[in-house]
């Protein structure tokens, strides 16, 4: 390639992520609920029906990589489906509201298959604009606040910001600048490559479960 056509190969590569860095993402993880995978011991035991046994479990176990997972184990160790509510009100794996089965939803507290069959019905969703105003048909303001908190909406990794990556449970500068690093992405082969410089293979695949490449 000469030199010419590689400038302006770059200067193509340079304007469409500069074209996509000006487009908000509107899409990020929720806040409001820790995530058990990047809790500390300490924050682990004060959770509800939590001992010290099952703390020490739990992290030898993560990361969970989704949340069916996480309520497997939780059942496993013991906990019946109140006492693993009780658990989700304090701590929760986000649900990628895009791809979460009916039965996921329904792990959210209080909701039910008529809550969980609008999350479905307004598939994809790309804002929490839109979430805002579709599910605040049905509930208040201060219910769809407390529902999106137990949700995700994917993050393009070739658009989101700093910020936007920041939101992902146990991202601080140093990955989400390694996000930006290696754009453009077009696999998540490269992405398991790239990151796994980093991380290893089972963080890799944690992080991977958040983004979406366009």
């Amino acid at each position: 390639m000469s030199p010419i056509a590689a400038f302006l190969r770059l200067s193509a590569v340079a304007l469409v992520l500069a074209i996509l860095a000006g487009v908000p993402a509107g899409a990020q993880v929720a806040a409001g609920l820790r995530d058990p995978n990047t809790m500390t011991e300490a924050e682990l035991t004060m959770l509800p029906n939590y001992s010290a046994a099952l703390t020490k479990a739990t992290v030898a176990a993560r990361p969970f990589l989704s949340l069916t997972d996480f309520d497997k184990f939780l059942g496993a160790q013991g906990l019946n489906p109140e006492q693993r509510t009780a658990v989700y009100n304090r701590a929760f794996v986000h649900i990628n509201l895009n791809t979460a089965s009916e039965a996921e939803i329904m792990l959210i507290p209080n909701v039910g298959k008529r809550m969980a069959h609008e999350f479905e019905e307004y598939r994809p969703w790309k804002a929490w604009a839109q979430f805002d105003k579709e599910i605040g048909k049905y509930v208040d303001a201060k219910e769809v606040a407390r529902l999106k908190q137990y949700t995700f909406i994917p993050l393009r990794l070739n658009g989101a910001s700093e910020a936007d990556f920041m939101t992902i449970p146990g991202v601080g500068k140093r990955m989400a600048h390694e996000f930006e690093e290696y754009r453009p992405w077009k696999t998540q082969a490269q992405f398991q490559k790239e990151i796994g410089k980093y991380v290893n293979e089972k963080e890799v695949a944690r992080l991977w479960r958040y983004m979406t490449i366009d």
